[in-house]
């Protein structure tokens, strides 16, 4: 930590995170709450623009403005890092990048396994952002004998029979499910029985996993129905605005 950073403000941040950054914990072993892991994965991809366009700091407002946050909780989700801004200055951009890094555990590359080569599984395999992030898409899978030994974005997909073999060959503990909702949970079964230990969902179903096993559901649908809210309200909002003229 740079001795120019403001040390009247290491009191405010919690011992076990302070101690957790400094021995480069994950963000789960320093016990920050799931809210600000996911703000900070936000956070690291507003700062990864900023780094682009060659901006060297940063302060908390014009970061907490980017990310579509308060600064003060924005300054609260970083204390967790044990990161405090440089008074006067802000944030380094590219230290604060390594060290969100670090937390959410992005530093080590990780390999993920994708089941389910469909259009989704297929745009997913294609996105380049994985990479940049420390994600390695190591092994497409699918149980359609069409699409078993299909290359795709420079990966034969592989057969789901093959399941334990490969989750064992490319150390993946990562995988991502793009199946179809019917079979999303045999899927997930087969997944832990392998041993991987965390999962993204993107099939329209609830999937049920043991509790050492971290699930996150992406659901697209549910996603725009929020947002079809969002522009119902406002609609309603604009009539009433035109009724009161």
């Amino acid at each position: 930590m740079s001795a120019e950073r403001s040390a009247s403000r290491v009191s405010d941040v919690p011992a076990a995170a302070r101690n957790g950054a400094r021995r480069g914990q994950s963000a789960a072993d320093s016990h920050v709450p799931d809210a600000t892991v996911a703000r900070l994965a936000t956070y690291l991809r507003v700062l990864g623009v900023l780094g682009d366009r060659a901006i060297t700091t940063v302060s908390s407002e014009e970061l907490a403005r980017a990310a579509g946050v308060n600064s003060a909780k924005l300054r609260k989700d970083l204390s967790y890092l044990g990161s405090y801004g440089i008074r006067g200055v802000g944030y380094h951009v590219v230290t604060l990048i390594e060290e969100i890094g670090r937390t959410l555990g992005i530093t080590v590359h990780r390999s993920v396994a994708l089941i389910g080569v469909g259009n989704l599984g297929e745009a997913l395999a294609g996105y380049d952002g994985f990479a940049s992030r420390g994600f390695r898409i190591a092994a497409l899978i699918d149980a359609d004998p069409t699409r078993v030994g299909v290359t795709v974005r420079g990966l034969v997909v592989r057969d789901i029979a093959d399941l334990d073999r490969i989750v064992a060959e490319e150390k993946i503990t990562i995988a991502v499910i793009t199946t179809p909702a019917s079979v999303a949970q045999n899927v997930s079964d087969r997944l832990v029985a392998a041993g991987v230990t965390s999962i993204l969902n993107f099939a329209p179903v609830v999937l049920n996993v043991p509790a050492h096993v971290d699930l996150r559901k992406v659901d697209l649908a549910a996603e725009l129905q929020i947002l079809s809210f969002h522009e119902t309200r406002k609609a309603a909002a604009l009539l009433s605005g035109v009724a009161e003229a």
